[in-house]
């Protein structure tokens, strides 16, 4: 089998995919402020600046910029912790869980409509390869293929 042809040809179709409303969608759930947003939201444990990010693997000074943004929406608040004064927590405000719940909804809409289109058996064989892929790179993380 030619591996590089294929990889033309994912390439090319990766490519397609970005242009497409839903990959943007989706991209914007998976980082900057709606990430944050769904970090804060499926944590069980007060979340810290610090906390976003080691997450996000991003600088405090980004993460503190990011923040300063998301307040001036109205999706998050930032509170002094109970226990130590010295300590921010980030907390999202109603405005900020809707935010959530809406985008959560449009994109698992759009992900159900593509596996629908796929078929049972396409849609399960998608979802074995992009699992085998995401333990692959999971074992592989920081190294190179």
């Amino acid at each position: 089998m030619d591996y590089s042809k294929l990889a033309i040809e994912f390439v090319k179709y990766s490519h397609y995919y970005r242009r497409q409303d839903f990959q943007r969608t989706f991209d914007e759930a998976m980082s900057g402020e709606l990430f944050t947003i769904f970090y804060i939201l499926y944590q069980k444990e007060a979340v810290t600046p610090g906390m976003i990010a080691k997450e996000m693997e991003i600088s405090s000074a980004r993460v503190a910029a990011m923040l300063n943004n998301l307040e001036k929406k109205d999706y998050i608040k930032r509170v002094k912790s109970h226990e130590d004064r010295r300590k921010i927590h980030v907390v999202l405000t109603q405005k900020g869980i809707d935010l959530a719940q809406k985008t959560k909804e449009t994109v698992l809409k759009q992900v159900t409509d593509m596996l629908e289109f796929l078929g049972p058996d396409d849609a399960q064989h998608l979802i074995r390869i992009m699992g085998t892929l995401a333990h692959r790179f999971e074992e592989t993380e920081g190294k190179t293929c």
